[in-house]
């Protein structure tokens, strides 16, 4: 399997699977962005345990999923017995 890595919108180019599997150890920041709708600064100097903060997303819809900074696709939140995950509904 290599994967493509676009070096313009035009052309893309496979890199060898042996690359990737140098890079496999290499940290990165996962994250679940849920923008919250008119949040501020005073907002956030008030937060307390139990606050409920309203967002742009309906409880069903999709949430962006952000690795280093790059969206790479797209998650909805589920309930796994007393915790919150995401479970992964595209990506690219």
């Amino acid at each position: 399997m290599s994967a493509l890595t676009p070096i313009s919108k035009e052309i893309a180019v496979p890199i060898p699977e042996e690359l990737w599997e140098e890079a496999n150890w290499l940290p990165c920041l996962f994250s679940v962005d849920l923008p919250v709708h008119l949040f501020t600064v005073r907002a956030l100097l008030t937060l307390e345990p139990g606050v409920i903060l309203e967002t742009r997303y309906a409880s069903s819809a999709d949430v962006p999923v952000v690795v280093n900074s790059q969206r790479i696709g797209w998650a909805e939140f589920e309930v796994v017995e007393q915790h919150i995950g995401i479970r992964i509904t595209e990506l690219g």
